[in-house]
């Protein structure tokens, strides 16, 4: 059911992303000089009508539908294809001619980041990255790490035991073995030691429960969340997942007050100007998320997929500074910098807001 649940997404993102689009700019393809509005009667004089907006040409065929889905999913008209290529390579450029009232020529920045955000997430679940669903809060427990170490040192110490017992008296791999067990023992002295450190015994790191926590904060709310993820991670990050696209235009807000920190004595620029800036932005990092998880599942190397991670988000944002803002190279490469600072603060804030939402929710 993944891939259905995927698809809705995917529909529900770009019909979301029309709903905000303003209906200017598309290519219509239908001449109706000379005839009426059948909404409201008035003689049209282009392909909407000038007093209630109606399209002139009205669709009657059960293929009007799927255009119509099309359309609502991914802008199937010119204002799509002028806005990618702009995005990813002259994103500033982009950023500039909006804010400067270019506003039926291209997608609009809201519509741009609510179609990427749900896209993205709908190629996640097709693809079935998801949070792991098998999580034991036992495993993070120190007592029952150690303990976890000293069977696997034990299991390879017989096994290499049970090898030397077969051994002849004068075979010359009985030295190597018995080196290996001694080495074992050791280390499992060492972790035996550390288990005793903690206060623990072995027993009491595997046999506790999550049900024994309870919450001190004196905030009821706060404590009993905190004991719900205590007891079930798994379901608790599945929320946390779905909380993130659903949540993720809080990215927004989060971020204008760093950008407009680093333009705060230029007073041309308003905070719209950068609320574009962020948006486009957010919107360009998704469809590059997208690309790289489409090359990970045809399975490109590693190192590819590293390389573009790590090297493609900072080289944007500075063009996109550099275009936008209408700066010299040195101020937009200092300017990225201080950005990608900026940026792992605002991650922190977006991930701490949903953990507070998910444990109070």
């Amino acid at each position: 059911m993944g891939e259905f649940d995927a698809a809705g997404e995917l529909v529900m993102g770009g019909m979301l992303g029309r709903a905000v689009e303003p209906h200017a700019g598309e290519s219509h393809g239908h001449g109706h000089h000379g005839t009426i509005c059948l909404n409201c009667g008035t003689a049209l004089i282009g392909p909407h009508c000038h007093e209630c907006g109606q399209s002139g040409h009205v669709h009657r065929s059960l293929g009007a539908i799927g255009h119509e889905l099309l359309h609502g999913v991914a802008h199937f008209e010119g204002k799509m294809w002028r806005t990618l290529p702009l995005l990813a390579w002259r994103p500033g450029d982009l950023t500039r001619r909006y804010i400067a009232g270019e506003r039926a020529r291209f997608v609009s920045p809201m519509a741009m980041f609510l179609f990427s955000i749900f896209t993205m997430f709908a190629i996640f679940q097709i693809l079935g990255i998801s949070t792991p669903t098998d999580l034991d809060t036992n495993s993070v427990k120190p007592a029952v790490v150690l303990q976890q170490s000293i069977t696997k040192e034990e299991a390879g110490r017989d096994r290499k035991a049970a090898k030397l017992a077969k051994l002849d008296a004068n075979d010359t791999d009985r030295a190597e073995l018995q080196q290996d067990i001694a080495e074992a023992n050791q280390k499992i002295g060492r972790y035996k030691a550390s288990i005793a450190q903690l206060g623990e015994n072995t027993s009491i790191g595997i046999e506790a429960d999550a049900d024994d926590f309870s919450g001190h904060t004196g905030w009821h709310t706060l404590d009993h969340g905190i004991e719900k993820w205590k007891k079930n991670p798994a379901l608790m990050l599945y929320k946390l997942q779905s909380s993130i696209y659903k949540f993720s235009w809080l990215l927004i807000p989060l971020s204008l007050p760093f950008v407009w920190l680093l333009f705060f004595w230029k007073r041309q620029y308003k905070l719209y100007d950068h609320a574009v800036f962020v948006t486009y932005s957010i919107a360009a990092m998704s469809l590059l998320f997208i690309v790289i998880t489409l090359l990970s599942a045809v399975h490109v190397p590693t190192n590819v997929l590293g390389t573009l991670a790590f090297l493609v988000p900072p080289v944007h944002m500075c063009r996109q500074l550099k275009q936008a803002y209408q700066i010299r190279w040195w101020s937009a490469i200092l300017r990225t910098g201080v950005l990608l600072w900026f940026i792992t603060i605002i991650a922190s804030l977006f991930l701490l807001i949903l953990a507070l939402l998910g444990i109070m929710g």
